[in-house]
């Protein structure tokens, strides 16, 4: 598997499929995400996840790619884990999506 191709833009929907034995959405639940049930994963970035659930993008981009190997390290995945700011109103955040799509 090539882990060079996970980037920032790599969207939630590519990431499950890279790892169709659910260890890209066991991470994310690790992280709290609840985008593997999200409709927005067809188009959601990893980058911009990370920054709507408060999480540093290239820790959570170094965590997915980890996934490839033995997959991150305690240490590894709670660099990821760290929330730098308080996450947006989910709603909120869901309808300002939801209008920028047209839903």
């Amino acid at each position: 598997m090539q882990t060079n191709r996970i980037s920032g833009s790599t969207t939630i929907v590519e990431l499950m499929r890279m790892f169709p034995d659910g260890r890209a959405t066991a991470l994310m639940g690790r992280l709290g995400w609840p985008c593997a049930h999200c409709g927005a994963r067809g188009h959601e970035a990893l980058s911009l996840a990370a920054k709507r659930h408060g999480n540093p993008p290239q820790a959570v981009i170094a965590r997915f790619r980890a996934l490839a190997g033995p997959g991150p390290s305690e240490a590894e995945f709670a660099a990821a884990a760290t929330r730098h700011k308080v996450a947006r109103d989910p709603i909120e955040t869901w309808k300002r999506s939801a209008a920028r799509y047209g839903a």
